[in-house]
């Protein structure tokens, strides 16, 4: 078990117990309680807000040049790595992940803050054309304070990549990370004070304000000094968030759900789709906003292949996430387990075939953990609850298409539009498909691959706005023209 943090939260710029209720933080891996955190209240929010807006308006922050931001960008990105082992360790016991992924995801956050500052240090104003007698310029001011809002489910890679550009940008951050999984984030944090620290900084630049989304989480977006806000979640939790935006009239980039659909084609390599499909939902236990859960076959193959893929599934090694062989972890929480269960058994209802899994696995080791075999259904049409509605967990639904148009239709009729894996040996195919399916993030013959450089976004109801990317660092800046005359002559109506 990893060192465990106090119980204290970070608030304008202190170390401090929380004025909210208790957070019970729990081990799915065998329902035990890692420890005890007090939650922010809306009194230490608003405290947070008032602290963030005076550091970030602080000379010795505002005044910095890209640069030198970007060297405490830097010294975060190494800190994150020397830690790298005991956030992972800390993560697994939060999450249940497995401690290949949490390692990934820590040294991820790691590379997204360096990239972020490579990216700040090379960003440039624009000289705009002139159509008159005068020059004109485009540049960038901070926002100011801006808010962050993120699940359970990849904390530390969530909070670097709204962290990073906020503070590349010039801003200070409130960070509230979901309820149920807060001790990376308040150890990432503790990081991030570290290197504020050392720089002379205001640490009041970074609050982490743990607790209920409906308490702290709406206390943030509704502050009069928040003037921006970043959120990756639920698209039911995005809407209300969008309203408030909306009235406010500051901007929000919201990273949403998906019923993300894999496509096996005709022609595909079997072998590297097998795999490849299997990685896509039940990596991570499926709890993935980009999983791909809908699973076309082409009706030629569908029966070696589903076949093939049940075999492969029964034999997934299912264990706590602090175990090297482990392929298969607990899931977040026994009521998200639980949540996961029922639309499987909602799918028996509608007609759905269980062909493997659906149901917790049986013995001892298990009985206490938040555990569910990764199960595969089929028989149901793409209009079934299980096929529209994100489940967020390794449930793939399996369905056979025919030709091209029919494949196109049902993999875009969902409210979905976050990713798409293509299986195919024809490269124009996997183009013309790419093209035609209504999703941000389209992968071909490989799934779940990301790159900080590269933009990340949903269509539909799976988000508005983007996360990573050069450009990102932009979305947390105002942008001003100015204009200077070269004119020494009045102005024409003045004589």
């Amino acid at each position: 078990m990893p060192r465990i943090p106090a119980d204290e939260i970070l608030i304008a710029g202190h170390w401090r117990r929380g004025g909210g209720l208790p957070i019970h933080t729990v081990n799915p891996a065998d329902g035990s309680v890692i420890t005890t955190v007090h939650a922010a209240s809306v009194d230490d929010v608003d405290e947070a807000a008032r602290a963030a807006a005076a550091a970030a308006a602080a000379p010795e922050w505002r005044g910095l040049l890209p640069h030198q931001r970007a060297r405490v960008l830097y010294r975060i990105g190494d800190l994150t790595e020397e830690h790298a082992e005991h956030l992972s360790a800390l993560q697994t016991a939060d999450t249940g992940k497995t401690l290949g992924e949490t390692r990934a995801l820590a040294l991820s956050a790691a590379g997204t803050f360096r990239y972020t500052a490579a990216a700040l240090e090379t960003a440039e104003d624009a000289l705009t054309p002139s159509r008159g007698p005068y020059v004109t310029m485009s540049v960038y001011e901070p926002i100011g304070v801006v808010g962050a809002i993120n699940p359970w489910n990849s904390p530390i890679a969530s909070d670097a990549q709204k962290i990073a550009p906020a503070l590349a940008g010039g801003n200070a951050v409130l960070l509230k990370p979901a309820e149920w999984t807060p001790l990376v984030s308040l150890a990432f944090g503790r990081i991030v004070h570290q290197a504020l620290t050392e720089a002379g900084l205001p640490t009041a630049l970074l609050a982490v304000l743990p607790g209920k989304g409906s308490i702290v989480g709406d206390a943030i977006v509704r502050h009069p000094l928040v003037g921006r806000i970043g959120f990756t979640g639920g698209t039911g939790t995005g809407r209300t968030i969008a309203r408030t935006a909306a009235d406010r009239l500051i901007p929000a980039a919201l990273e949403l759900g998906g019923k993300s659909p894999t496509i096996v084609r005709e022609d595909a390599d079997t072998a590297q789709a097998l795999a490849g499909v299997m990685y896509g939902i039940f990596s991570s236990s499926g709890q993935s906003c980009i999983a791909g859960s809908r699973l076309f076959v082409h009706s030629s193959l569908y029966d070696s292949f589903i076949g093939e893929l049940v075999d492969r599934v029964r034999k997934l090694r299912i264990g706590p996430g602090t175990s090297p062989d482990t392929q298969v972890a607990p899931l977040v929480h026994h009521k998200h387990r639980d949540a996961v269960a029922a639309y499987v058994e909602l799918a028996r209802e509608e007609g759905g075939r269980v062909l493997c899994g659906g149901h917790s696995p049986e013995g001892e080791q298990y009985a206490k953990g938040a555990y569910y075999l990764p199960t595969v259904i089929d028989s149901l049409p793409n209009s079934a609850r299980v096929c529209q509605e994100e489940i967020f967990g390794p449930v793939l639904v399996a369905l056979p298409y025919g030709d091209e148009d029919e494949l196109v239709a049902e993999a875009n009729d969902s409210v979905f539009g976050l990713a798409c894996g293509i299986w195919t040996r024809d490269a124009g195919a996997a183009w013309r498909l790419g093209r035609r399916i209504e999703a941000g993030t389209v992968w071909i013959n490989t799934y779940k691959q990301f790159s900080i450089s590269t933009p990340f976004g949903g269509m539909k109801d799976s988000g508005l706005g983007i996360e990573k990317g050069r450009d990102l660092i932009r979305a947390y800046q105002r942008q001003k023209s100015l204009y200077w005359g070269t004119d020494t002559a009045p102005l024409p109506w003045a004589n």
